[in-house]
Parts: C-alpha cells; structure tokens; sequence
C-alpha cells in the first residue's frame, strides 16, 4: 500500500482507537471510573454541542446554496439533526429541569444515527436515484425537515415517557442502533477518503474524523454506565467532532470563494471574474490537479468555460444554469489527467488504440466528479460534450434533444476553442475558419441552435471570442483561483 495511503487511513483509525482505548481503560478499573452526579453541568454541555452543531449547520447550509453541491445540503441536515435532537437530550437532563425518564437516553442515541444517516446521504455519488430524486425537491427540503424535528422535539419534552415505545437503551434495540450507526460512519469514512484523494479539501478530512467519532460516541453511549467519568467522555467526543468540523469548514471557506467575489459576480460583465467567483471550492482543486498534469488542458478548460457562460447568456439560460456550465465546463476534461502521458501529449496523429483511450476520459472525470459533491447538470457537461447531434459521439451515443443542454452548449465552445488554439502539432485556425467548421457540422455534430447562438453572438460581440482568445499568449494559473485570487 502506498504510504500516502497508509497516513490516510492511520489518522483515522487513531481517532477511533485512542478515546476508545482510554474509555475501557477507565471503565475496566472501578477505582478510575467515580460517579459524577452533575445534571447541571450535563446540561450546559450538552446545550453547547447542540448550539455549534447548530451553527456548523446554518453556515454549511448558505454555502451549500451558494456553491449548488447537494453533499453540503446533507451536511447541513446532518448537524441540524445533530443539534436539534441533542438538544432535547440536554433538556431532558434527570433532575435538572425533568423527571427522569428514558428520554435522555433515546435522544441522544437517535441524535447521532440520524446525524450519520445524513452522513452517510452525503457520501453517496450524485448520481445516485435517491439523490437525483431529493436534489429535485431541495428548496422544500431543508424547510420540512426543521419544522419535523422542531415537532418531534416539542412532543418529546412534553410528553418524555413516549421514549419508553422507542427503547434504544435496552437490549437489542441500542446493539441494533449501534451497529446501523457503525455501519453508516464507516461508509461515510471510506468515501470521503476516496473524496480526499481526488481534491484534497479540508472539509472532507474533517468530515471523516467527525464521523469517527460519531462512532465512538455510539459505542460509549451502548456500554456507558450513567453518570460515570467513562460515561461522560462521549460528550467530549461529540464536542470534538463539532470543533474539527467548525476548523474543518473555516479552511475550506478560506480556500473557497469569499463573499466579496460573490458581490463582484453579480454585477460583473466579464466572464473571468464570473467563473472565479462562482466555481466551488471542489472544482478549484480539480483545476489544480489537471494543471499539475497538463497545463494546455488547464488553459483550453478554461477558455471553454469563458466561451460557453457567454454562449450560455446568449441562450438566456437561467443563473443557476449558468453557475451550473461554469462549473462544468472548467474541468470538463478532468478525466485526462488519468490519460498516459505518451498518448496525452503526442505530437502526431493517435493510433486507434491511443484514440480508444483518450475517449475514456470523458466517463473517467465522470467518475471522480460525482464523489465530490458535483450535481446533475454539472456533471452532464463532463460526460456528454463529446456526443454528437447525429449520434456518432462518445460515451454514451445518445443523439439530438436527448443530449443536455449544457453538453451541447459545451460541444460548440469546446470545438471553437480547440480549433482556435495553437498546438505543437499545428497552427490555430482563425475565427473566420473555425466558425465556418461549426455551421457546417450544425445538425449532424453540433446542436444547430447553439451554432447559430454563438455566430450570433460573434457578428454582434467579436469580444466575446477575442477575449478568451488573449489568454492562449498569458500564463494560466489555476493555483491562482485556489488561493481565492
């Protein structure tokens, strides 16, 4: 196993060993492990992981608005779950304002299985139909599942014995509850190490270590014995999950965008500024990567991406769609930077089997997209702007109207860009000579509609293709955009 590998997983397992080690370490010796009889101070700590699960949850929620990534709305839920159900766990301290009850117990273990089934929603690819199927209903979403857990929380304190039907403190129910919750965190754990893998973010590290301790809480909430000093450290793991997150998302906010660009992007006309202010903190990383690769890739994704938000505006498409191409299109071809350097870099013509693989990497940045939180129509731009109107494209050969629409809007901005482009192996074409190649595929490779958008666009704004152009004689900086600049 490689040895970047083996430190991924080694900071893990060390989060989920270490409290554990020290929690049967406590509650194996009787002597180590007093009775600390504290209601009160069970409450103000109970009551201030509620209050940052809370904040962790608002603040995850505007960006996860901002930045279209439907993981973030999941995360949002997560934590909105973890602190309004552990809320009422605080509440229902015995003998601090209550009577005792079950409802401690119940709320606190239901707490964290809901927070790591949200999780683990977070984790899956978006492509998948359960999300597709939520992605389409997210504006209600957030708002129905406040007011659930606002219900459900007001029937708990008034009627606390209810938790005596929900027995999760008892045989077999709580080993049940403890195995799902395992079960969900060690799906979250592997993939947002897979997630990690791919675009480094802060984010996902500290979601991983979250859900370790998650875990751990569980196994500490399964085999505690109330008030015990053993007992109480699963407060302390909790309380950590949160503050790893709160540093975890801090990071990811500074390497993202800043709400001053998010200002400067709804005024501005230039479409530079535009995509920098609008790619995600995830899309960022991937444009590094495939600099880091191959830096006429970085150059042509974003060039293309300049190319089609102004197509995209010419066809009227609606801002989130236009969010949506700008993402889209600045790492359409991600997928290279998995391409042999021989055959991604020949000068000459590609063999048959050099050209099977390059048409992989459509399918492969596919792949790595949809583990990192990219949506639907982004992640249509990267599989399907090498298909054709007529159907003879790749992956997929799908045809006309059943292309998406930002794909097809793609395919014309890529081809432009790609023909006007200058590379080892020939000379760039002029606008003149690219334009007459895209009306003369209009209808077989290129959606007619698009063609005719953009040498509408070209005769009435030449900025709009001399301006992306000048970038082929500057230095592209993709690092640049990471850094927020």
């Amino acid at each position: 196993m490689h040895r970047r590998s083996i430190a991924f997983l080694a900071g893990p397992a060390c989060a989920i060993l270490l409290p554990l080690l020290v929690y049967f370490g406590i509650k194996i010796n009787p002597s180590w492990d007093p009775l600390l009889d504290h209601p009160e101070g069970h409450f103000y700590i109970v009551s201030f992981i509620s209050v940052l699960a809370a904040c962790i949850a608002l603040t995850i929620g505007l960006s996860a608005r901002r930045l279209r990534n439907i993981k973030l709305v999941f995360l949002s839920l997560s934590f909105l779950s973890m602190g309004g159900i552990f809320a009422v766990h605080g509440l229902s301290t015995p003998g601090f304002i209550m009577q005792p009850s079950h409802m401690p117990a119940v709320s606190a273990q239901v707490s964290v299985l809901i927070a790591a089934v949200w999780l683990w929603m977070s984790s899956l690819p978006t492509d998948n139909p359960l999300l597709r199927h939520l992605s389409s209903r997210i504006n209600v979403l957030v708002p129905v599942w406040f007011w659930v857990l606002v219900l459900m929380g007001a029937a708990s304190m008034a009627f606390p014995h209810m938790a005596d039907s929900l027995p999760l403190n008892q045989n077999p129910l709580k080993w049940i509850a403890t195995g799902m919750t395992i079960l969900f965190c060690g799906l979250v754990i592997f993939r947002y190490l897979q997630g990690f893998r791919y675009a480094r973010l802060p984010l996902q590290m500290s979601i991983v270590y979250s859900a370790c301790w998650l875990s751990v809480a569980q196994i500490i909430m399964a085999t505690g014995s109330i008030w015990r000093l053993s007992w109480w450290l699963y407060h302390y793991v909790l309380l950590a999950a949160m503050i790893v997150m709160i540093g975890g998302f801090l990071r990811h906010s500074a390497a993202g965008v800043r709400p001053a660009q998010i200002f400067k992007a709804l005024f501005t006309r230039d479409p530079k500024e535009r995509i920098e202010a609008c790619i995600s903190p995830s899309v960022k990383s991937l444009v590094v990567a495939t600099e880091s690769r191959d830096t006429y890739t970085a150059g042509h994704n974003f060039r293309v991406a300049m190319y089609a938000l102004r197509l995209g505006e010419e066809m009227n498409l609606s801002p989130e769609q236009l969010r949506a191409l700008a993402q889209g299109t600045v790492v359409h071809d991600v997928g290279k930077i998995q391409i042999p350097d021989a055959i991604l870099n020949k000068p000459g013509r590609l063999t048959s089997e050099e050209r099977a693989i390059i048409e992989t990497h459509p399918v492969v940045g596919y792949e790595m997209c949809k583990r990192v939180g990219f949506m639907k129509e982004e992640l249509d731009v990267i599989r399907h702007h090498h298909e054709r109107w007529d159907g003879a494209g790749y992956p997929d050969r799908i045809a006309g109207s059943a292309i998406p629409l930002l794909a097809r809007i793609t395919a014309v901005a890529d081809v432009y860009d790609a023909l006007t482009s200058t590379r080892s192996y020939r000379v760039a074409w002029t606008h003149e000579a690219a334009m007459e190649h895209l009306e003369a595929g209009a209808g077989t490779q290129f959606d007619p509609v698009c063609v005719e958008a953009w040498a509408a666009l070209c005769r009435r704004e030449p900025e709009a293709y001399l301006e992306p152009s000048r970038m082929q004689t500057e230095t592209v900086k993709p690092a640049k955009l990471a850094s927020g600049g």
